[in-house]
This record gives C-alpha cells, sequence and structure tokens, in this order.
C-alpha cells in the first residue's frame, strides 16, 4: 500500500502486505465481490495460517470453495507483511495496537479488492481481537464474525504471560541495540518456550513420556528462533493492552464465538461464556479436544455446528 497512518499518528509509506485468496469471487449489481471471508491469523502467524480451514472447503462442505472467496493476510507486525523486521526499522518501528492490525486489513482490502463490505470474518486467537475490533470499530462492516480460541480482553494468568515475556526480552541489554546478537537469539527462545505451556491442553502434555516432552520443548524452542524478536516483542505489547469489553455493545454482526474446554489461554468459563453473554447476536459452540489452544487444527469436529450457522447467510 502507498502508506499506512497508525493509531499513534505514525506513517510509514510504501507498505508492504503479503496475501492469499482462494474461491470463487461473485460480484453484486455494482461490480463489488459480495461473498469475501477474511481470515485473521494468531499472534505472529502468516496468511498460509488458513490452512486450517481446507479441510472444509469441498463441494457443499461449510467453507465450499465455490461459494466463498477468502482473503488472508499476514497482518501488520508479522514477518511478510510490515513489520519490525521486513522493513528492518526493528525497535524504531512504530508501535502498535490491534485496532492498528484491523485497520491495517480494512485499508488493504479497500485498496486492493475496493472491499468496503465484506461477508464475513474469522478469527483465530490473536485474530479473534481484530475481528471483534473491526465489528465494534466498523459495525456495518461485517455480516457475521467467527472468533475462535480468543477473548474480548487479555487479563489475569493471560496478561501475567504477556508480562513475563517481555521481563524476559527486556532484561537483555542487546535489546536497545537494534540488531541480532547471540544473546538475543538466546532470550528469544527463552521468551517463546515461556509460552510452550499454553498451547497444547494440559492433558496431551500429561499423557507425554517426559523424555518424549523434553524432546518436543527443545523442538518447540529451537523453531522459535526463525522468529525476529522485534516482531515478538511488538506483536506481545499490542496484545498485552487488548480490552473491548466494554464496547462490545456496539457489534451488530451476527457473532459465532468457538471456545475449546481444554484451552490453557483462554478457558471458556473466564472467555468465551461471559463473552457469549455480552454479545447481543451471539452463539457458542466449546469443542473438546486435547489440542486446547491448537483447536482449529480439528475443526472437522464441529462441522455441523459451523454449517449451521453459515447457513443463514446462504442468500447473502
Amino acid at each position: 500500500m502507498p502508506s499506512f497512518e497508525f493509531e499513534n499518528g505514525k506513517i510509514l509509506n510504501d507498505v508492504k502486505v503479503e496475501y492469499t485468496t482462494f474461491g470463487t469471487p461473485k460480484y453484486d449489481d455494482d461490480g463489488l465481490i459480495s461473498n469475501a471471508i477474511l481470515y485473521c491469523h494468531g499472534s505472529l502467524g502468516r496468511f498460509s495460517s488458513m490452512k486450517k480451514i481446507l479441510p472444509l472447503i469441498g463441494d457443499n462442505d461449510v467453507f465450499d470453495k465455490n461459494k466463498y472467496f477468502f482473503i488472508s493476510l499476514t497482518a501488520l507486525g508479522s514477518s511478510g507483511s510490515c513489520s519490525p523486521s521486513t522493513t528492518d526499522l526493528k525497535n524504531k518501528f512504530p508501535k502498535y495496537t490491534i485496532k492498528d492490525v484491523s485497520n491495517f486489513q480494512k485499508q488493504f482490502l479497500a485498496e486492493k479488492f475496493n472491499i468496503n463490505h465484506i461477508l464475513g470474518v474469522i478469527g483465530v486467537s490473536m485474530g479473534g481481537f481484530v475481528a471483534l475490533t473491526l465489528s465494534i470499530e466498523y459495525p456495518d462492516f461485517a455480516d457475521f464474525i467467527i472468533c475462535g480460541v480468543s477473548s474480548y480482553k487479555v487479563a489475569g494468568h493471560d496478561f501475567i504471560l504477556s508480562k513475563f515475556v517481555n521481563e524476559i526480552i527486556e532484561s537483555d541489554p542487546d535489546y536497545n541495540m537494534g540488531e541480532i546478537t547471540y544473546s538475543l537469539n538466546r532470550t528469544l527462545r527463552l521468551a517463546n518456550l515461556a509460552e510452550f505451556n499454553f498451547g497444547l491442553s494440559k492433558e496431551a502434555l500429561r499423557e507425554m513420556p517426559n523424555e518424549e516432552l523434553s524432546a518436543e520443548f527443545e523442538n518447540f524452542g529451537n523453531e522459535s528462533l526463525d522468529v525476529d524478536i522485534y516482531d515478538l516483542k511488538y506483536c506481545n505489547e499490542s496484545c498485552m493492552y487488548f480490552d473491548v469489553e466494554n464496547d462490545l455493545d456496539k457489534i451488530k454482526s451476527k457473532v459465532l464465538i468457538v471456545a475449546c474446554k481444554q484451552d490453557p489461554h483462554f478457558p471458556p468459563e473466564l472467555d468465551a461464556i461471559p463473552m457469549s453473554k455480552m454479545i447481543k447476536n451471539s452463539e457458542l459452540v466449546i469443542m473438546d479436544s486435547k489440542l486446547g489452544h491448537l483447536c482449529f487444527n480439528e475443526l472437522e469436529t464441529i462441522r455441523d455446528e459451523l454449517k449451521e450457522f453459515l447457513g443463514g447467510f446462504d442468500d447473502c
């Protein structure tokens, strides 16, 4: 995009956006795409995170590729699109919020596809923050949103986890240098390892022999070195202060909240269930999956519930 203005007034020019599309666009009488669904990934994911819905894109399936046109982009702050690492601004990158991430998506849709109204938004984890923010800031933007393994605010154990990740990163004196050092790579690994316990369910972790669990822990730490520490820090901070509890009454879109009984990040009783009571036009589905926070990799298990929800938009 030619430029993007952050909520704090900072402006970046020649903004890179990484994205993909698939499916079949349909057009209204004004020549505008009428069946677009935006997919919003989780923290530091990429456009390819949309692969979670691929098992459901067959003919007459939930996300039939002949019926819908999907757009998935790498979010502001994630490597591949405009971020601390891809701009090489590192710790001089403008601070951004979830509202900035949402505006980045909305501006891209308008400039690239001339889309100012969308059929739906699917948001997973941090992507759920984005979906909620879009529906609050722009109530007429989407007919529906699907908010998966997410919440209306970061609080309690989740807030402390974010604080802990921040403390680990800021404890490294090399962070302020703005360049990657051996020490920063070690710090990056430790910061990511703090997240290990919040993916799979406690049951899944308990069932693993300690030797296997140790190996998974090591692999998780090693794979995390592919993430840029500045991207991690900025993304972590953007999520850390997310809170739209007092604005949920502004949502006009129909909302499907998908939670997981075993999610260690956002336990349904603390997040999805209270949120479902605060959003007027919402439905709640609670998955039973040992994958915990990663349960969207088993979306087939709620195929019927998803189909029923989307059935209300067959004429859109």
